[in-house]
């Protein structure tokens, strides 16, 4: 059952958040949806947003500037929270922003302590469009799935893992390679554990490697953001398209950061990308 938290206008459409009671993850959960005006009328499509480290279901909302091209293109946006939260849910024993709260690597852990809560993954592919159904002027039957950052890690996994839920699938400087850089380490070691073939199942060139099926990709990643060597390793995902013949355009846009900035620039560029597909 949906309790509607809050809910405003904006560029004729409404932005409203949402709580409820998560049967997949154990705790009271809230996400967010921008219906545009078009939803009064006939069912729209939808694009789950999935935001990074650290963020919650308000960040991309508040930040992105997403609201007026979703009401042109009449395409609904989806904006769950970015791991469970509340008493009794495990954290990073040091409170490092990079696990724990706030860093639910969109995966299905399987370890204690985080196993009873962290199933982020489940949550987003079948929880999410099982309550949506309690909105008006939805047709999840259309769906499309972008992110960024851990998000960026989680829209492509995902939409590689189930090509038959979404149509396309788009990112903002992705963590494309988890089992390569430390945070996707960290997270996966502690979520799934010391078997690092696990870990595959998560990790973005992997899935592109053994993709049975293609969907119209698009990733976006600044060429300044200072996670880009590191954390990001945009190039692996690069080789490992070009190795499978897997037909994903990644542009590298010139001085953009890993910041909301940069979101802002590109976003038109993404919800109309998904426009062809939803339609």
């Amino acid at each position: 059952m949906l309790e509607i938290a809050s809910n405003v206008k904006c560029f004729n459409g409404q932005q409203i958040q949402y709580k409820h009671k998560s049967d997949f993850l154990g705790c009271e959960m809230q996400f967010s949806v921008f219906l545009p005006p078009q939803s009064e009328h006939e069912a729209v499509p939808v694009l789950y947003w999935l935001s990074g480290l650290t963020c919650n279901d308000q960040n991309f909302v508040t930040k992105a500037g997403a609201q007026q091209y979703a009401s042109d293109l009449g395409i609904a946006i989806v904006c769950p929270d970015t791991s469970p939260r509340g008493d009794g849910v495990p954290d990073d024993p040091e409170a490092a922003y990079d696990f724990g709260l706030g860093a639910g690597f969109y995966v299905n852990a399987t370890q204690k302590p985080w196993n009873q809560h962290y199933r982020m993954y489940d949550y987003i592919v079948h929880e999410l469009p099982s309550l949506l159904k309690e909105v008006d002027g939805l047709d999840t039957g259309r769906a499309s799935i972008s992110g960024h950052s851990m998000g960026g890690h989680g829209a492509l996994s995902i939409g590689l893992k189930n090509p038959d839920k979404y149509r396309s699938v788009s990112a903002f400087s992705p963590i494309v390679a988890p089992t390569h850089c430390p945070w996707g380490q960290k997270a996966l070691g502690n979520y799934i554990g010391a078997d690092k073939t696990a870990w595959a199942d998560y990790d973005s060139c992997e899935l592109v490697a053994k993709a049975s099926e293609q969907r119209p990709t698009l990733v976006d990643q600044g060429t300044s953001d200072n996670f880009l060597e590191e954390q990001l390793k945009t190039e692996l995902l690069v080789q490992a398209c070009e190795k499978a013949n897997y037909p994903m355009t990644i542009r590298m846009q010139e001085g953009y950061d890993h910041s909301y900035f940069f979101i802002a620039t590109f976003i038109q560029s993404h919800l109309e990308f998904h426009s062809q597909h939803l339609s």
